[in-house]
């Protein structure tokens, strides 16, 4: 099998599974996410993007649903023992497939948690899943159980962190030499990615971010490229990718000068980020981690040109994104506890005077201050 970790490893986020569905009094789950099924098995695919499910009894067995394309993905990348397939055919419907295992798997009229928030469960098939399921047994939803295991990493899975920050330097300083006046868009990005797949690493979970000139105020990838002018600005936010885990980064590099704002916003957004360091500290939550960032925005008048998050949790991430739940903004109680990755971005669009500044990068948190997985500086780069 092509495991990323050792089997000890897997039979110890069995366990925390199997004791979180005893507190919840849950005979079973049934898992949709990819990422999900990742942390607990290995089951490397992107197979998702049909109907599958990985059953979970509350003895820690378990079952794959799948189609025949992933079956070998299955047994190659997996401690999955039991695969069982659904067929292709006109019409078919695998939500019935799956109420027939959970049948044969004896949990009639049990007490069943679904993971409904995710992309591996599309709106048509949770409609046709809840009919199968409405007069089984009690279904509730379990969407975050496994990903709140997630958001506390292990020693292996750091390790796997660390890489994947080394990867996004390295990608980093392979685009430097060529942001500059004429510098293609598309050139930067093949440097980038290429350094990633040099090293080892993987796809990102969904697509680096790149813009120069007016689209450097975008926090989403387009399509199109364009080449760098005299004076220009260029906004970049990647991630080294290593066995799925994430390390982002984000920077807004200048061409030619900077501006009196550029200078402005690059000052605001390193203050910022120093504050979010300092509240990203166990007995701070991750409402307050934003509220550090929005607290040095607004001192600097630039609460209209900010976001209303300033980062999230990352770790084994599936297409489309690699962000996960956990996430910085207004309120939100989340704890800030010792071993979790978390990216953190200070953004700010000035849209009046077409003026972007990025600075972000992710750390490790600790008993005290968090650790940045990063070794490049934030210093304000004028090429």
């Amino acid at each position: 099998m092509a495991l990323h970790f050792d089997r000890t490893e897997f039979d110890s986020r069995r366990d925390r599974l199997v004791i979180e569905m005893a507190d919840r009094k849950l005979d079973a789950i049934v898992l949709f996410a990819q990422e999900s099924m990742y942390w607990l098995t290995g089951y490397d695919t992107f197979g998702f993007c049909f109907f599958q499910s990985l059953v979970v009894k509350a003895d820690g067995s378990m079952v794959l649903l799948t189609r025949s394309a992933d079956m070998r993905q299955a047994k190659h990348t997996s401690i999955i023992e039991n695969v069982i397939l659904w067929t292709d055919r006109d019409k078919a419907d695998p939500t019935v497939d799956l109420r027939n295992l959970l049948n044969d798997l004896d949990l009639l009229g049990c007490r069943i948690g679904v993971e409904y928030d995710t992309h591996g469960l599309t709106g048509h098939n949770a409609r046709l899943l809840d009919e199968q399921l409405k007069t089984f047994g009690k279904i509730e939803d379990a969407s975050d159980l496994v990903s709140r295991l997630r958001l506390f990493k292990s020693a292996a899975e750091i390790k796997k962190a660390e890489r994947a920050a080394a990867l996004s330097d390295e990608a980093f300083e392979a685009a430097l030499p060529l942001i500059k006046q004429g510098g293609d868009e598309g050139a930067i990005l093949a440097a980038m990615q290429g350094a990633i797949f040099a090293g080892g690493g993987d796809y990102p979970a969904n697509e680096f971010i790149i813009g120069s000139g007016a689209d450097a105020l975008l926090c989403r990838y387009k399509s199109g490229r364009r080449k760098l002018t005299k004076n220009d600005q260029l906004t970049l936010e990647w991630s080294g990718v290593f066995a799925h885990y994430h390390a982002p980064m984000m920077r807004t590099v200048l061409v030619g000068k900077a501006t009196k704002r550029h200078q402005e916003l690059y000052e605001a957004a390193h203050e910022a980020l120093t504050a979010v360091e300092r509240a990203m500290v166990p007995g701070q939550t991750f409402g307050d981690v934003f509220d550090a960032h929005a607290k040095v925005m607004e001192a600097h008048g630039l609460t209209r040109h900010r976001l209303n998050a300033c980062g999230y949790s990352v770790g084994a991430r599936f297409t489309p994104s690699w962000m996960d739940k956990q996430m910085f903004f207004a309120g939100n109680p989340e704890p800030i506890a010792p071993d979790m990755t978390l990216f953190a971005h200070m953004i700010i669009m000035d849209s009046d005077s077409e003026t972007a500044m990025t600075l972000g990068r992710t750390y490790l948190t600790t008993d005290g201050a968090p650790r940045s997985l990063s070794r490049l500086d934030l210093d304000l780069i004028v090429q």
